[in-house]
C-alpha cells in the first residue's frame, strides 16, 4: 500500500511537514483511520512531540485542509486579461498545476472535510464558492450564451476535472497529466449546450423501496446516512431510527456495520458490472459500445447517486478481504473503459486514457452529488455530451 514518504524536516518545517504528512494519511486511509501515532511516525518524530504543535488529530485536519485552500486560493488569485480566453487559460493552467502538485492530498476536497465542523465546512464551502466566482465571471465574459447559473455549474463540472487526478494512482507523467486536464477543463468550458441547471430540484431524491422489504431500507437507509455523515459517524442506532425499528431488529438483518457497508459495496458493484454488461451487449462497434458505457454510467450515477458516491468514498472501512475484491472490480471496470477509448483513439496510451476515463467519471459522480437527476431538463443528455467531450479532448 502507498505511504507517504518520510523525509527529513529541519525543526522550523515541522508543523507543515505534520499536516501535510496526516493529508496525505488522511486521503490514503480514511480520517478514522489514521492515528496520532500514525502521523508521528511517518514523520520521524514520538506522538507526544506532535502535542507542541498541534492540539489533537482534528486540528491538523483543519489545517491540512486550510493549507490546500489557501494554497488554491492563491495560485488563482491572478490578474485579468483583455481577452477573456486568455483569463480563463491562465486559471486552468494553475488549477491544472495544482491537481499535479497536491494529486496525495486532493481528498481532503473530495472525502475528507465532512469530517469537519459545521463551521469550518461553512468556511471551507465559502473559499470555494470565491473559487467558481474567479472562473465563472471570466466565463460569462467569454460565453454571453450562459447564464450566471449555468455558467457557475459549468465551472463546478471543470473543477470535477481537476480534482479527479487524486481519485485514482495511474502512472502518467506530470507534465502529460497536466496538460491532458487543461484541454478536458477547456473543452468542458467551450461545451455546448450550457449546463441545465434550472427546472430540477438540488438535492436528495426519496428513496423508493418496497414497504415490507425491510433489508432493503435498511440498506438503502444506511447508504443514505453514509453519504450524509461518513461511516465513523453513523452508529446502529441512527440507522435503526431512519429505518424505523429498533437498533436491536438491525441486527436480525446484518451482523454489524460493517457488513450493511459490504452489501452496500456489493450492490454498486453487481449495478457497475449489469450497467457495462447491458452497455457492450449488441454493440456494432468499439465507438457505440463507449458511448453506451457513458450512458448507462450517467443513468447509474443519478438514479443511485447515494450508492455510487458511498462505493468512491467509503472503501477503506472495508474488511480487508472485501477491499481487496471489490477493488479488484473497480479496476476491471475501469480497464473495459481504457479499451474502448484507445480503442477509438489510437494515438491514446493507455495511462492517458485512465487519467481521461476518471475525469470523466468523477464529473458524473461529483455532479449527482448535488444535483436531483431529472430527464425533463435534459441534463442526462447534457452530461452525456460532457462525458465524451472529455473522454476525447
Amino acid at each position: 500500500m502507498h505511504s507517504p514518504t518520510v523525509g527529513r524536516q529541519r525543526p522550523k518545517d515541522r508543523k507543515d511537514r505534520i499536516a501535510q504528512v496526516a493529508a496525505e494519511l488522511f486521503c490514503e486511509r480514511g480520517y478514522h483511520g489514521v492515528s496520532l501515532e500514525d502521523i508521528a511516525g511517518v514523520v520521524g518524530i514520538s506522538a507526544p512531540a506532535v502535542y507542541r504543535h498541534f492540539e489533537n488529530k482534528y486540528a491538523i485536519l483543519v489545517a491540512a485542509t486550510r493549507d490546500l485552500i489557501d494554497a488554491t486560493l492563491t495560485a488563482t488569485a491572478l490578474p485579468l486579461r483583455e481577452d477573456a480566453w486568455d483569463s480563463l487559460d491562465d486559471l486552468l493552467d494553475a488549477l491544472a498545476r495544482l491537481a499535479v502538485t497536491h494529486r496525495k492530498t486532493a481528498g481532503l476536497y473530495q472525502w475528507v472535510w465532512r469530517h469537519l465542523t459545521r463551521e469550518h465546512q461553512a468556511e471551507v464551502r465559502d473559499d470555494l464558492d470565491e473559487l467558481v466566482r474567479r472562473v465563472s465571471v471570466s466565463l460569462f465574459e467569454a460565453r454571453p450564451d450562459l447564464g450566471t447559473a449555468d455558467a457557475e455549474a459549468t465551472t463546478r463540472a471543470t473543477f470535477s476535472i481537476f480534482g479527479s487526478l487524486g481519485t485514482h494512482r495511474a502512472v502518467i507523467a506530470k507534465g502529460r497529466a497536466q496538460q491532458l486536464l487543461f484541454r478536458a477543463g477547456r473543452a468542458v468550458l467551450q461545451a455546448s449546450p450550457p449546463t441545465p441547471v434550472s427546472g430540477f430540484a438540488v438535492g436528495d431524491p426519496p428513496v423508493r423501496v418496497p414497504v415490507g422489504a425491510r433489508r432493503e431500507i435498511i440498506l438503502a437507509e444506511s447508504v443514505r446516512l453514509f453519504r450524509m455523515h461518513g461511516y465513523h459517524d453513523v452508529n446502529i442506532e441512527l440507522i435503526g431510527h431512519a429505518s424505523g425499528i429498533n437498533a436491536s431488529s438491525v441486527y436480525r438483518y446484518f451482523p454489524g456495520k460493517a457488513d450493511i457497508l459490504a452489501a452496500a459495496f456489493y450492490r454498486a458493484s453487481e449495478r457497475v458490472t449489469e450497467a457495462t454488461t447491458i452497455a457492450l451487449t449488441g454493440a456494432r462497434d468499439d465507438r457505440q459500445a463507449l458511448r453506451r458505457m457513458i450512458e448507462s454510467y450517467v443513468d447509474l450515477t443519478f438514479e443511485r447517486s447515494d450508492l455510487v458516491t458511498v462505493y468512491l468514498a467509503e472503501n477503506n472501512n472495508l474488511p480487508e478481504g472485501d477491499r481487496h475484491e471489490l477493488r479488484k472490480v473497480q479496476r476491471l471496470h475501469v480497464e473495459e473503459w481504457v479499451r474502448l477509448l484507445v480503442a477509438v483513439r489510437p494515438g491514446l496510451v493507455a495511462g492517458e486514457a485512465r487519467v481521461l476515463t476518471h475525469a470523466a467519471l468523477n464529473l458524473a459522480t461529483d455532479l449527482s452529488r448535488w444535483a436531483r437527476f431529472d430527464r425533463r431538463t435534459g441534463m442526462d443528455r447534457h452530461l452525456v455530451r460532457l462525458m465524451n467531450v472529455v473522454l476525447h479532448a
